[in-house]
């Protein structure tokens, strides 16, 4: 009887997946993770960590498996928390879900489980894993989820195939409404309990105060540029090597405060992200504002009208050899190799038509279509099928 350890959130999923597992025959137990105490950036109890524990140990009572509670909070402000803080400072934008599962679930939560005598991890990602054989040698796949509403393959991008050989994901071949009614036919506490939002463990919080407690308020300027800008304009050059096309295409519009009109204040341009819409608090303009570049250096907001701004696409995107990761290490390319795949640059983004091109320092994006607010700081992932088979931190 193999033994699994699974991470009960108080959310329905992991319930379900907990319930499932049981019935497959594993011996499962139960173990919540605790990750953050302070409560005072969190938007009223939206995250109350306390309501979801009591929820994990009730749902562990009524399946009739052992629990316990980890606290993880000094792990978790270390390698998720300070690292958000300095992305941020750095005018980057982290995706701190990714790396909470790269760093903390699949990793120190999967090392307390080993310890514990467990086969494997379980959680309720809605994503499923299978293992062909390469070269005599299994290999894991980690597949996009049945339900393509839920398909949670994204957030589980930075994952090695050590990690996978010890996961298992339960809800992975349901649909989010089977999982509700398994747990209601369960009679499980969890069963109608709204989907958790916001940050890893942390939950709904309001960015700015929470980047507050490091990265002090800086008054400076919100900048309009006009879409007819003359660089937007600007003739493709005939390109003497293919490197050269790649770096052109990928090369982000460069601004200055000249280029545009002042057209309101911010109090920290490390507080804001490409694409943002809200808490620009500018009215007054034909269509909202979008963030289309921030620079940290000067601390200068730069904008554009609507969302098809020209400032907010690009063709391609670079990343560097060090935050390249391959779930598939056998499919890595060698330099000058491309490679036809589906990729997305946020979650719940379409899968867009795309070329990975490898080079020396490291590898291009290129998209079929231009894409909208690609952010340095994000992850972007690259699927074969159904099969998410690499991704990379965004340059």
């Amino acid at each position: 009887m193999k033994r699994v350890v699974v991470g009960l959130s108080g959310g329905v999923d992991s319930s379900v997946a907990a319930y499932l597992l049981k019935k497959q025959g594993y011996e499962v137990i139960g173990l919540f993770m605790k990750n953050w105490h302070d409560d005072s950036v969190t938007i009223s109890d939206e995250c109350p960590w306390l309501d979801d524990s009591n929820d994990a140990l009730l749902v562990a009572e009524k399946l009739g498996i052992p629990f316990q509670t980890v606290d993880l909070s000094e792990e978790y402000k270390e390698r998720i928390v300070d690292y958000m803080f300095n992305e941020y400072e750095k005018g980057r934008t982290p995706n701190p879900d990714v790396l909470c599962n790269r760093e903390i679930k699949f990793d120190v939560f999967l090392k307390i489980a080993l310890s514990l005598g467990a086969d494997y991890v379980a959680t309720g990602h809605y994503c499923r894993k299978d293992t062909i054989i390469e070269n005599d040698k299994e290999v894991y796949r980690l597949l996009a989820g049945k339900d393509p509403n839920k398909d949670q393959s994204y957030f589980l991008c930075q994952l090695s195939q050590e990690q996978l050989a010890k996961t298992l994901f339960p809800v992975g071949e349901l649909l989010k409404p089977e999982v509700r009614e398994i747990a209601k036919e369960q009679n499980l506490i969890t069963a109608d309990k709204k989907d958790s939002q916001g940050l890893c463990f942390i939950g709904k919080v309001r960015l700015p105060e929470f980047l507050q407690q490091k990265l002090q308020p800086k008054q400076g300027y919100i900048i309009e540029i006009p879409s007819s800008e003359e660089m937007y304009r600007k003739s493709v050059p005939n390109f003497t090597s293919k490197q050269e096309e790649l770096e052109f295409l990928s090369t982000k519009y460069k601004y200055n405060v000249n280029d545009g009109k002042v057209v309101g204040k911010h109090q920290g341009a490390h507080y804001y992200t490409k694409g943002q819409r809200k808490g620009l608090a500018v009215g007054g303009t034909p269509e909202p504002l979008f963030v289309i570049e921030t620079d940290v250096e000067t601390n200068v907001i730069y904008t554009g009208q609507g969302k098809s701004h020209p400032g907010l696409y690009r063709k391609a995107l670079f990343i560097s050899n060090d935050e390249l990761h391959w779930i598939r290490p056998d499919l890595k390319l060698d330099v000058d190799e491309e490679l036809q795949v589906m990729a997305r640059i946020r979650y719940r983004q379409p899968l867009n038509k795309a070329t990975l091109h490898q080079v020396d320092s490291g590898m291009y994006i290129v998209f079929d279509n231009a894409q909208s607010a690609i952010t340095e700081g994000q992850f972007v992932a690259w699927y074969i099928d159904d099969e998410l088979v690499g991704s990379g931190v965004i340059s």
